[in-house]
């Protein structure tokens, strides 16, 4: 496979898992305004622009920190890199290089999602927001399964590749950003404001089923953190991303005949998380341990770059 074209293919799986995230973050947020014991208000806005890495860049709009101009430059500002416009339209511009290398199903999802897009200018309310998020989450999903059903050849595990790396960013930032941002001054840890908060970031991950699943307590911070980071049953823990990182690194040194940086970072990765439990996870401190497992997710994804020679 050609550097480009394996460049190509991981940074669509990245853009698309980006997307999805993004919209579903917006979501979680809107409903946590109209739903909660206390409407969200701008912390909880404020605090979905850290998760995306977007704080600074908002600042710089000169635009009031308001939950309607927020959700905007999440969801349709060209000049947010990280906004959902922005990464359907990367996803699409590097699904277009790599044409060839994937079914018609796949390439169809990103171009109607692109369309879509395109077509939106303004959404002037929460309705139009939510139907918009809805529309972008059914065509990511709908590649997804297009993923599941190509050939699993290089090019296929490189796009999975790419978005299990974003998937485990996700989770790993909107865990961290609870931890440490998001409960409002003056407000009870374990109050009405709090578990409304945890039900959000349980909704952003599609994770509130299974956590009355697994868990009979009712909502404990704890234990969402330990869902989040060290649940396997979970697709979006940090422990099942980091499995399927070492099992796609894995069978792509199966096809290439290649292993290096990459794949003994991604090990040593999944050790510690494996030697990791859930008194641990408390214990050394959650914000710490999620810092670090961010900063490792940074250095993987470069050594992936460095492998497959992207640049």
């Amino acid at each position: 496979m050609l550097s480009r074209t394996a460049a190509s293919l991981y940074w669509m799986g990245r853009y698309v898992e980006r997307a999805e995230f993004t919209a579903q973050l917006v979501e979680a947020t809107l409903r946590l305004d109209a739903l909660a014991a206390r409407p969200a208000g701008n912390d909880a806005w404020t605090s979905a622009l850290a998760v995306t890495a977007c704080a600074d860049r908002f600042v710089d709009t000169g635009s009031q920190p308001g939950p309607a101009e927020i959700a905007r430059y999440l969801l349709l500002s060209a000049a947010n890199p990280n906004s959902i416009r922005s990464c359907i339209a990367a996803a699409r511009a590097n699904a277009r290089a790599v044409r060839t290398a994937l079914s018609r199903e796949a390439w169809l999802s990103i171009n109607r999602a692109w369309i879509e897009l395109g077509a939106r200018r303004q959404v002037d309310d929460t309705q139009a927001m939510l139907a918009l998020i809805e529309e972008i989450k059914a065509e990511a999903r709908g590649f997804e399964g297009a993923l599941h059903r190509m050939l699993r050849n290089e090019a296929q595990l490189m796009v999975a590749l790419g978005a299990a790396i974003e998937r485990a960013n996700g989770t790993a930032r909107l865990l961290d950003v609870k931890y440490h941002l998001l409960l409002p001054a003056g407000e009870r840890v374990g109050g009405a404001v709090d578990r409304d908060q945890w039900t959000g970031i349980l909704r952003t991950v599609s994770a509130v089923t299974a956590y009355r699943w697994l868990f009979r307590e009712g909502l404990k911070p704890w234990l969402v953190a330990e869902l989040l980071v060290l649940r396997e049953e979970l697709p979006r823990s940090l422990a099942a991303c980091v499995g399927q990182i070492v099992a796609n690194l894995t069978r792509l040194a199966q096809h290439t005949g290649e292993q290096g940086e990459a794949d003994r970072l991604a090990r040593r990765l999944a050790g510690t998380l494996r030697r990791t439990d859930a008194t641990a996870l408390v214990q050394a401190g959650t914000h710490e341990m999620l810092t670090r497992f961010i900063a490792e997710f940074a250095d993987l994804d470069g050594a992936i770059s460095r492998q497959f020679r992207f640049a």
